[in-house]
This record gives C-alpha cells, sequence and structure tokens, in this order.
C-alpha cells in the first residue's frame, strides 16, 4: 500500500452497529455453477424472498457487473480471476455495511473461489453449488450462449472450452435438474435463515 494511502476503516460506523440497525447477521451467499444451471433465476428470487421477510439484501449477478465495474474483462483465466477478485472486494464492502449478499457467479475453479473466500472471510463466505450437468445446461441455453461456443464464436466457455472445477464442500448443493425453482429456495432459505437472524 502506497504512503500516500491512509485507510479510515476504524473510524467508520462498524459493522455489528450497522446490523443491529438493520436487524440481521450480514453473510455473503456465494452461489457457483455452469452457465444456465439456474444461478441467476434464484438468486432474483431469494432476493425477492428476502426482502418480503424484511431481510436488506443485494444481488451481485455475472452479466450485471460485467456491464459495470468489470466491463474491461475478458475470459482468460486471468481476466476471471480479477473479475472475482473485483466482485468479492464489493460484497466485503456490502458485508461490512451489515448487508446479505447474493452472489450469482460461474466462478469456475477451487482456486478462484478460494480466492474470493480470502477475501471475504471463511466465516461469512457461504458457498452454494449450483448443480446441473452440462447437457441440462445446453438444453436450457436461454442466452444461446453453449451454441456459439460450440460454433467456435465464444472462446473459453465454461463448460466447452474452458474447465468448470465443482466444488469439494461447498456448504449446500442444489440439483437445480431436479428441484423446481420453489424447492430451491426452499432448501436454501432453510439453510440461510438462521444464520441471518439476528
Amino acid at each position: 500500500m502506497g504512503t500516500h494511502i491512509h485507510p479510515i476503516f476504524d473510524k467508520l460506523v462498524g459493522r455489528e452497529e450497522r446490523e443491529t440497525f438493520l436487524g440481521q447477521k450480514s453473510k455473503v451467499l456465494w452461489m457457483t455453477g455452469l452457465s444456465g444451471s439456474g444461478k441467476s433465476t434464484i438468486g432474483q428470487q431469494l432476493e425477492r424472498r428476502l426482502l418480503e421477510l424484511g431481510f436488506f439484501a443485494q444481488m451481485l449477478d455475472g452479466d450485471n457487473i460485467r456491464t459495470g465495474i468489470n466491463g474491461n474483462l475478458g475470459f482468460s483465466i486471468e481476466d476471471r480471476q480479477e473479475n472475482i477478485r473485483r466482485i468479492a472486494e464489493v460484497a466485503k464492502l456490502y458485508l461490512n455495511s451489515g448487508v446479505i449478499v447474493i452472489c450469482s457467479f460461474i466462478s469456475p475453479t477451487e482456486k478462484i473461489r478460494a480466492f474470493a473466500k480470502e477475501i471475504i472471510g471463511e466465516n461469512d463466505f457461504l458457498e452454494v453449488f449450483i448443480d446441473a450437468p452440462l447437457e441440462v445446461c445446453e438444453d436450457r441455453d436461454v442466452k444461446g450462449l453453449y451454441q456459439k461456443a460450440r460454433a467456435g464464436q465464444i472462446k473459453d466457455f465454461t463448460g466447452i472450452d474452458s474447465p468448470f472445477e465443482a466444488p469439494d464442500t461447498p456448504a449446500l448443493v442444489i440439483e437445480t435438474a431436479n428441484l423446481t425453482i420453489e424447492e430451491s429456495l426452499h432448501k436454501i432459505m432453510n439453510y440461510l435463515l438462521p444464520l441471518i437472524k439476528a
């Protein structure tokens, strides 16, 4: 850190005070999975459900982030790592503001997810594997991305010509090929509510 930078974190309102104000405990729910596995759909519904129950939540989604703060990044492994670094730092800011953060990112390797966990903090990083087989994700292909990747129009596409490493020990696995959106939400809420109630 440069000598001209003087952080003032210790002078700001602290996380505990913010959590008390919001009446909740903040956590980062990190949803990982292939494109088309259901991360964004589940994240949107989860954010809405939490708000309806009186919790203050914020969703960070891959496509949204890449149109703004990470608009200058590509999809090489190096750029994916920088993408996740920035996201994790933003998630940490929200976390320290007392907010429940829902992160929906492919984050394809164990190394990249471990990197995010290190930034956010082990006690606050809740890894959820949104698990759907590649063929199911390809069948869904709502954005037409797999078709373009198979045709060579998109390079470094996860699951086609770039690897996806399933988490070894996620906090939760949601098998979206076998569960409805409502069933998936129910499973996540049962896990999450005890951790965020003040």
